[in-house]
């Protein structure tokens, strides 16, 4: 019986030997494979977000447009002096009230 075993063992490692090439050519295949597998995970996430940044991009850039529009809006002089007048109770000076400085 340890005989067989024996002979069962040696008669294994020599099917290895002889076939060495094709069990490393399986290992390299099968490893590729998984490669592709993982690289095409991988690729499909990044895509997935690039997207969403561009979406993000896309919406900030509207933002950032809608700033602009509301700055220019509330930097005109009729706007500022409406605010002015109402939040603040300003006015025009008159030209009874106004004094000019002259420098020597």
């Amino acid at each position: 019986m340890a005989a067989k075993s024996a002979a069962l063992v040696v008669d294994i490692l020599h099917d290895i030997q002889q076939h060495i090439l094709t069990y490393l050519l399986l290992v390299a295949v099968i490893s590729s494979a998984f490669a592709v597998i993982y690289f095409t995970h991988v690729n499909r996430q990044t895509t997935s977000e690039l997207e969403v940044l561009l979406t993000e991009r896309d919406e900030l850039d509207i933002e950032w447009r809608n700033l602009l529009i509301e700055q220019n809006s509330l930097a005109e002089h009729s706007a500022i002096e409406r605010k002015a007048s109402k939040m603040l109770d300003m006015h025009r000076p008159d030209t009874n009230s106004e004094v000019v400085i002259k420098l020597p």
